[in-house]
């Protein structure tokens, strides 16, 4: 079996680390393509490896992918580019995905892998803020309506206003994902409870959280799943 890390344990919100480490080893790891386990593993020894999307999030995303036919996607916040090569691992071998990041660094730590696994020809990185990246997609109208799937882990600040954008790029049936919807747990702790490094992001995580519960263009499933995520079905 293998060895876990620290870091990798505390991305689950379950009160068992042991439990969580029963899921992983039965469940998540012995699927996981060896391009994913390589990657996971380099992400590991980064100083911010726990901004990675945790494996058992991507098990559920691939099963996701694979249900809406994904073909074509994006991703805002990208990173090492975990949950990147499992979506572009995933899609069919025409499939592409739009990866927007602020930092071109660290999605360079992941980019040798992402080649040696042949699947780098699928990805579109732009380097830039995302709204103003996304903002300049929905000026081409094509864009409008075409995306199978959305994932987004970046700035929980703007959490809604990627949701509204992706309310119009997503086409009716299509799949958001957004990561991080408990904030480490920290939604339902009092102020003084919450790690000094977790105090930024609690409130518009709460906010965000509420308002996509009461969009009625979206079938939405709050998953207790990695460090929560928000599943979104775009309906109209």
């Amino acid at each position: 079996m293998e060895q876990y890390t620290k870091t990798l344990l505390s991305k689950g919100l379950l009160q068992s680390e042991d439990l969580y480490r029963y899921i992983l080893e039965t469940s998540v790891y012995p699927r996981e393509p060896e391009p994913l386990k390589e990657l996971r593993h380099v992400t590991a020894g980064h100083p911010r490896a726990k901004l990675a999307t945790s494996p058992d999030s991507g098990q559920l995303m691939a099963m996701l992918l694979k249900l809406v036919n994904a073909k074509k996607t994006i991703e805002v916040g990208v990173y090492t580019g975990y949950s990147l090569l499992l979506t572009a691992l995933t899609i069919p071998e025409d499939g592409k995905i739009i990866a927007i990041d602020v930092n071109r660094e660290t999605f360079e730590i992941g980019l040798p892998i992402i080649k040696k696994a042949g699947v780098a020809d699928k990805i579109d990185f732009i380097e830039s803020e995302a709204l103003p990246a996304l903002d300049q997609l929905l000026q081409n109208t094509e864009n409008e309506g075409s995306f199978d799937f959305a994932f987004v882990d970046a700035d929980k600040g703007n959490y809604w206003n990627y949701h509204e954008r992706m309310m119009k790029l997503l086409k009716v049936g299509g799949v958001v994902v957004y990561d991080n919807t408990l904030w480490s747990g920290t939604v339902i702790l009092s102020d003084e409870l919450v790690p000094e490094n977790l105090k930024q992001w609690k409130e518009p995580t709460i906010e965000f959280n509420k308002l996509v519960a009461a969009d009625p263009r979206v079938q939405l499933s709050h998953a207790s799943v990695g460090d929560g995520m928000a599943i979104c079905t775009r309906l109209y």
